[in-house]
Formats: structure tokens, sequence, C-alpha cells
């Protein structure tokens, strides 16, 4: 988009794709969701994207360097987006059943075990961010799940150890700049830092009430690239300044709030855990971009909730909001306090 007010192909496509997802969700929100409880459902979705991500990786046509999409022709498809949300759901239905024995280490190798088989298939695509998600959601639902801090402990001493044979092993000379480019951003602002450093340019120049919209230079004079999807946040912030990142910041804070109410009078844990889940994915998505376009986290590509053009993931974000409002029809009104000591143990 050249700005946000130029009608062009991404405007219209994204239009769309936003209509299609806010009906998919208004549809889903009329249904009864009491059978995803059932273990053949979740195992049989998540087995099934993980058949598309193999098949992917086996017979995706490259795009930039990375086996990301399946195309149809003008439509092209992400499985990466829809198998984060069935390890939300498969995570959630094996620890509501485990919630109290939770803290037995051999619960988290095996709920790891089920994070692992994505996080492979997604990062040999590769694509560093979308695995990043997938062990964000895991650790995060593992957390709420009433690990021990002991286990805890061991869960981030493998991941240090996972990082460091990945870093040998796995990770191309391209994913290594990216990160050294964080360390050291200015080092090589014309090759790996080039992205970062006009993200935080454009980011910076906004100032308090930003350029005005249709007048961000920095996406205008396309000095920003991937100002549609990667850096969308980084061209917003430019043309609505400091103030309208602020207003942004309380909208989606807002729907984060709304998540995780509604997760709490969840009729079973397993409600409770995909409510909280949801919001999870969601604000890693939206913690790792906003990160990456001030410079203080690593660019790995990921997209910004609800903002990023792209059909794949907004289908997704509205999936996961319409089952959840389905959810909500059969909700169980708990204290808060039933709550916390049911579920959490009071801790």
């Amino acid at each position: 988009m050249d700005s946000f007010v130029t009608p062009n192909y991404f405007f219209g496509r994204q239009i769309v794709w936003l209509i299609l997802g806010l009906t998919i969700c208004l549809a889903l929100s009329l249904l009864d969701f009491r059978f995803l409880r059932r273990s053949s459902v979740v195992v049989a979705v998540y087995v099934i994207l993980l058949v598309f991500l193999l098949a992917l990786l086996l017979f995706g046509e490259a795009v930039r360097g990375a086996k990301g999409w399946f195309s149809f022709g003008v439509v092209s498809f992400q499985p990466a987006d829809f198998v984060k949300l069935s390890l939300i759901f498969i995570l959630a239905k094996y620890f509501s059943r485990r919630h109290i024995a939770i803290a037995h280490l051999q619960h988290i190798l095996v709920s790891g075990l089920y994070a692992l088989l994505p996080f492979l298939l997604i990062l040999f695509q590769p694509d560093f961010g979308g695995a990043l998600i997938i062990f964000i959601i895991w650790l995060g639902m593992i957390i709420v799940s009433g690990v021990s801090k002991r286990h805890l402990l061991f869960v981030i001493g493998g991941a240090l150890l996972v990082f460091g044979i990945l870093w040998l092993a796995v990770f191309t000379g391209n994913q290594k700049n990216r990160i050294i480019s964080f360390i050291h951003p200015l080092a090589d602002i014309q090759g790996a830092g080039y992205n970062a450093f006009q993200s935080t340019i454009a980011v910076g120049s906004g100032q308090l009430m930003g350029k005005g919209i249709g007048f961000g230079t920095q996406s205008r004079l396309r000095f920003l690239p991937e100002y549609q999807t990667d850096f969308i946040f980084a061209a917003f912030a430019e043309e609505w300044g400091f103030v309208g990142v602020i207003i942004f910041f309380t909208l989606f804070s807002i729907v984060i709030w709304r998540i995780v109410k509604i997760a709490m009078f969840g009729a079973t844990n397993f409600e409770i855990l995909f409510g909280v889940g949801l919001a999870i994915f969601l604000m890693s998505h939206f913690t790792v971009n906003v990160g990456m376009n001030i410079g203080l986290l690593p660019v790995t590509g990921l997209t910004l909730p609800f903002t990023s053009y792209g059909g794949s993931h907004l289908l997704a974000e509205f999936i996961g909001l319409g089952i959840l409002l389905g959810m909500r029809r059969y909700s169980n009104p708990f204290h808060r306090d039933d709550i916390h000591n049911e579920f959490l143990g009071g801790v």
C-alpha cells in the first residue's frame, strides 16, 4: 500500500479477507464446540495440518527462499497460521486432563513433542519467526498450566541448548545475519541491518502526532521494505505518531483483555486453556512484530495481528476468536478465585 489511503491491489484484497474473516467469526460464534473436547477430533486436526506442512516442505515452491505458501493462482494458503491454532487445541486438551500432575517432567516432555513436530517443519521452510511462535505458545501454556519453577529452568536450559545446536547446524547465513544485526544493528545498514534501520527511522520520524495519513515518506518513497506486512507497524507509526500508537496499543490490549476474561469463565479447563493459548498466540505475534519494528528484536518476518496484509493469518485469527465466542455460549460463571485455586493450584 502506498500509505493507508491510496486505493490499490492490496487494499481491495485485504477488504475481501477482512469481510470473509468477520463472516466466519460470526458463523463460528453460533456453534457449540464441546465436540472439540474429544481427543480424536483435536488429534485429527493436528495431524492433517502437519501433513500439509510436510507436503509444503517436500513439494512447495520456494518464494524468497522459503517454502511457506501453497499457491493457487491469485490465492495463497499458509498452513503455519492454522498449525498454531491446532497446537493450542492439542495442548489445551492434553493439559486439561493432566493439570493436577502437570508439574511432572514427563508431561512437559510429551507436550514438548507435540510442539517439536510443527516447530521443526516450520523451521526447515525456513521460517524462524513462525517456529519461534510455536515455541512461545508451548512455553506460555506450560507456565499457565502450573509447571514447577525447577522444571521451568530445565526447559529454559534445554531451549538454550537447542538454540546453540540450531545456530551451529541449522540456521542459514541469512538467519544468522538477522540475529547478528539485532546485536549490532548499525554494523551493516546497507545489508542485513537495512530493514531494521529503515524501520526505526520511520517510527521515530512519526514523532508525537505523525505526518498524517498518506504522508509517510519512508513507505511512500519505498525506503521502508515490506510496509504492507512485516513493517506495517513502522508505516503506521510514521503516519499516526506516538498518539496513534498509544491508541493502537490500547485497542489491542482491550482485545486481549476480553479474550482472557472470556477464557476465565470457560466451562472446563479445556476452554480456559484454549482462550489463554489464543491470547498467547496473538500477544507473541504482536510483541515480536513491534519489537523488530523498533529495533529491539531480530527481524523474523512475523505479521502484526489484524493489521498486516494477508489472508491466511487474518482468517486464522478470526477463526480463533469465533471459536472462543462459540465456547462463551456454554461458559460456566465460576468466581475467579475458584478458577485460580482449581486450575492453577492457588499458586
